[in-house]
């Protein structure tokens, strides 16, 4: 019977730092490259988007929510985080006037506006994207793949296509500027 070698720390942590770095979109000198731009990945119904580094102050899993009456539908109501109260809104029926489907794994991203924080849920997290000039859309590929569509013609300002999916830069700073996102009453 042979004895089988386990292998030493050093090399477990070698090998999960080669697994890591497969999984890498760019190549390291690639991640600091110019005209590289870099954002958080999500997904709200069919769209794949992405919003600057800059735009989303953290991501956050759902806490329980306090409903608000005389809201809009699309506010979904109060949390408590970490002390603070945070509207949290579903963007999904903001910009589709589909509601969102909550699940165990949702997530929400903070983003700043003037008066506090707010919260907007998504349907997925895909997590840091990176985007080159290469593979940025003109814009007759922008509409072709309906990234700028409806409501998101206002908040999508450019897209890339990575692989087979276009993504569109979506701007949470526009949004929060926008009279109708600001004015959650009914």
């Amino acid at each position: 019977m042979s004895k089988q070698r386990n292998p030493a720390p050093f090399e477990i942590l070698a090998e999960y730092e080669r697994k890591s770095l497969a999984h890498v979109a760019g190549l390291p000198e690639q991640l600091d490259a110019p005209g590289l731009w870099r954002g958080v990945a999500y997904r709200i119904g069919a769209h794949r988007l992405a919003s600057g580094f800059d735009e989303v102050v953290e991501i956050l899993q759902v806490p329980a929510i306090t409903p608000v009456p005389g809201a809009q539908p699309w506010m979904l109501g109060v949390a408590n985080v970490r002390g603070n109260l945070l509207p949290i809104i579903d963007l999904k029926q903001f910009l589709e006037g589909a509601r969102t489907v909550l699940h165990e794994s949702q997530r929400m991203l903070l983003m700043r506006q003037q008066g506090g924080d707010v919260a907007v849920l998504i349907d997925e997290l895909y997590g840091q994207r990176g985007f080159t000039e290469e593979q940025k859309l003109a814009q007759d590929d922008l509409a072709a793949a309906q990234l700028a569509e409806g409501r998101y013609a206002h908040f999508v300002e450019r897209g890339y296509r990575l692989g087979d999916h276009a993504w569109g830069i979506f701007s949470l700073e526009r949004l929060s500027r926008t009279p109708e996102f600001r004015q959650a009453a009914a």
